[in-house]
């Protein structure tokens, strides 16, 4: 859960995740749907869904422990180089260094690394630091004590130098260009969609789809629409979307709500419209399943952000 997401956002999620799913077997044995509804909110969906399939895997090969084993641990879903090293370390005190965002920041800053920090050769250097760092049969408190650091006193922005106690051992520091480490890539602009979703009711009930599985939001579900193209106005979009989409035609009405989010690489603003049915029964051809749903109902079914403020508008709940 603290991969991309604060600390201070993750520890009511963390705390009901212990309570639905107190054991590895327990969240093996939950449905996609479950563990999506308890992870609603936290974004980056495909962690919950790797979590929950190397639950299984756990299950299936380890007999519900985790394996103690540090290529076993990279071969579950989800677990790359720095997640499989910060478990072998500091759950079971195997000597491996290991690097998330902190860390990466105060041994950038620590040596003054000059190339670009996420950078193939800058990343290479960056894990040979820290393996040359780790104090042996420490390198559980060791990690994170760097990963402390990073987050409470050598900060992204405006460190807090004279409370480090590296600051006499700190490259960056004494050359005075710690704010200028670690070295980051040139930002480009980030790209910004304008998407529709159509709001289908019929006989008090409203249309909902379950997206693939693989991809952005997989396995959640959503009001059917899509992005604009060169040259259309919003309820064109909309027309075309759900005949691509679900094989029938609409009827654009009036819209319900604007709403906006930012992604890790993207911004999207969304524009909903409630609609009827002109022609045609909804097909399943693009989505994993079809659902229609009374609208207190909705909050039953996973959402992704902007999804799930409609519902709540729909819902005449606070968004």
């Amino acid at each position: 859960m603290l991969q991309q997401t604060r600390v201070e956002t993750v520890i009511p999620y963390f705390q009901r995740w212990l309570e639905r799913f107190p054991t590895i077997p327990a969240l093996a044995s939950a449905t996609q749907q479950d563990v999506l509804a308890a992870w609603e909110g936290l974004g980056y969906y495909s962690r919950a869904r790797n979590l929950h399939r190397a639950a299984q895997l756990i299950v299936a090969r380890y007999r519900g422990e985790l394996p103690r084993d540090l290529q076993a641990l990279r071969g579950l879903p989800g677990i790359g180089r720095y997640t499989a090293a910060a478990i072998a370390s500091i759950a079971f005190g195997m000597d491996e260094p290991t690097l998330d965002g902190n860390i990466r920041r105060v041994l950038a800053r620590l040596y003054d690394v000059r190339i670009p920090a996420r950078s193939t050769e800058g990343d290479a250097l960056l894990w040979e630091l820290a393996a040359a760092s780790l104090p042996r049969g420490k390198a559980g408190d060791f990690n994170q004590a760097l990963m402390d650091l990073g987050a409470a006193i050598c900060t992204p922005r405006q460190p807090d130098c004279d409370h480090c106690p590296l600051a006499e051992q700190c490259a960056a520091y004494a050359l005075g260009v710690q704010e200028q480490r670690p070295v980051l890539p040139v930002r480009v602009a980030t790209p910004h969609y304008t998407v529709t979703a159509a709001v289908i009711q019929r006989d008090g009930r409203l249309l909902i789809a379950q997206r693939p599985t693989e991809g952005l939001l997989g396995g959640l579900w959503e009001f059917p629409g899509g992005k604009l193209q060169n040259g259309e106005d919003l309820a064109t979009c909309l027309k075309r979307e759900i005949c691509e989409e679900l094989g029938v035609e609409i009827e654009v009405g009036g819209q319900i709500g604007v709403y906006r989010h930012a992604y890790t690489h993207f911004r999207v603003t969304l524009h909903a419209f409630g609609c009827a049915l002109k022609a045609g029964e909804p097909q399943n051809l693009e989505h994993t399943a079809l659902a229609w749903v009374p609208v207190p109902d909705l909050q039953n079914f996973p959402m992704g952000k902007l999804d799930r403020l409609i519902a709540k508008q729909l819902s005449g709940e606070p968004c």
